[in-house]
């Protein structure tokens, strides 16, 4: 959400962020609106202290035993009828307002680089060397099904886009996962958390999902959504605080399910386990003092980079371009982990940070130390990783030529004793 005063003190600073996120000129829209609520509020006053001026001179009429004028009888009921009215005004106006204001995307950082898609982002750095095959390495679709990444039973059971684990390729997924989450709590100072996985209208608003994409997620029959990452509810956790100093940084994590209805994906990795309405991810977030938010987009980006590092899969970091962040992002990282079967880069963890965009909408705040005022908190959200495409990563990085994948040394705690993944019966 926007800070309506910005736009007031900067109308064209402000089109001139928006059209760096290829959105038209708003402010004047917005600012008409503005002006209309503004004049309504200063006429609702006028008509407020003037009834109450109506009043007591009706009052003194009354007590001296006198019939008060009939004018003054006359434009009492027009206030009486008017004010409400009045009020339904300011209201429209107010929502019309909080509507508009809340359908625009975050404004780009100034060093986010322009651009109108994934062609303009830039990458930042890399790190491991690919490694070299004496063969052809497949793709993890090719490569998964023998040594249990079930496709055919989860489209059975679930549809497109669901896919059935098995034995020690379940197991492997369950190690990762436990991995990432040890690792984060452990070494990068992330709390753990374990929070609901459906939530209300105002938490999907909070973090940006509502009501834009709302196709995106999928909803209960009460009403309620299921959250499309960890985000949604540890972000929320904040909702309508107002926090101490002292309290920040908040740094949380939690691994959970993850639900999409990949509604604005139609087309997109139909094929193999990148792209799944139902996946496991570890989340990181925190939440930080403003002038504290852009060291901790660099340390929360450091933490996901960790996780690659120990598994030892190569990856490049991406700064996304002005056009390619999402809704909330006012500068976003990209991690994009080496998959030799495609012989690509593919995005495994994105790290954002969202300014005050987020608090604004949730109400979130802080009292500074010695401050009689508060002030909205920043928010920062990352993936620390996406289980199921590092689980890609691991089964086309580590793949064998005879069809089995070695598991990495580090995961090898968490598999009781498997060490390979070898063709089920």
């Amino acid at each position: 959400m926007h800070d309506i005063r910005l736009i007031r003190e900067n109308p064209a600073g402000f089109d001139t962020a928006l059209a760096r996120r290829g959105v038209a000129p708003q402010s004047a829209a917005i600012l008409a609106l503005d002006t209309a609520r503004r004049n309504a509020l200063t006429a609702q006053q006028e008509g407020l202290a003037r009834r109450n001026a109506l009043s007591r001179q009706f009052g003194e009429f009354k007590k001296k035993g006198e019939n008060p004028p009939t004018d003054l009888i006359a434009e009492l009921e027009s206030l009486k009828t008017n004010l409400p009215q009045g009020d339904v005004e300011i209201a429209s106006l107010n929502e019309k307002i909080h509507d508009a204001l809340s359908a625009l995307p975050n404004l780009p950082a100034e060093d986010v680089p322009e651009g109108e898609d994934e062609a303009g982002n830039v990458e930042v750095s890399r790190w491991g060397t690919p490694r070299s095959f004496d063969f052809q390495p497949l793709e993890h679709a090719d490569l998964g099904p023998p040594l249990g990444l079930d496709f055919e039973t989860g489209a059975l059971i679930a549809g497109a886009r669901f896919t059935f684990l098995r034995g020690a390729m379940a197991r492997l997924h369950r190690a990762l996962a436990q991995f990432m989450l040890d690792r984060q709590t452990a070494e990068n100072g992330y709390t753990e958390c374990m929070p609901p996985l459906l939530v209300k209208d105002e938490a999907a608003f909070g973090t940006g999902q509502l009501p834009k994409f709302a196709e995106d997620l999928f909803k209960t029959t009460d009403g309620r959504w299921l959250i499309p990452t960890a985000e949604v509810s540890l972000t929320n956790s904040v909702l309508g605080q107002i926090l101490p100093d002292s309290a920040l940084p908040l740094r949380m994590t939690a691994l959970t399910p993850c639900f999409r209805s990949e509604a604005g994906a139609a087309g997109r990795d139909t094929r193999g386990f990148i792209r799944q309405h139902q996946f496991e991810k570890v989340e990181l977030v925190s939440i930080t003092r403003p002038e504290d938010s852009d060291a901790e987009h660099e340390r929360m980006t450091t933490a996901a980079e960790s996780i690659l590092q120990a598994l030892g899969l190569p990856y490049r970091k991406m700064l996304l371009c002005s056009g390619d962040m999402g809704f909330t992002a006012r500068k976003t990282y990209d991690l994009e982990v080496w998959l030799p079967g495609q012989n690509a880069f593919r995005e495994i963890s994105s790290c954002s940070n969202c300014g005050d965009f987020q608090a604004r909408r949730m109400n979130a705040r802080y009292r500074p130390e010695g401050a009689k005022g508060t002030e909205f908190v920043h928010t920062l959200n990352g993936s620390g990783l996406a289980v199921g495409r590092t689980l890609v990563a691991v089964l086309e990085n580590y793949q064998q030529g005879d069809g089995t994948v070695e598991v990495p040394e580090v995961l090898k705690p968490w598999m009781g004793g498997v060490t390979r993944l070898t063709p089920l019966g």
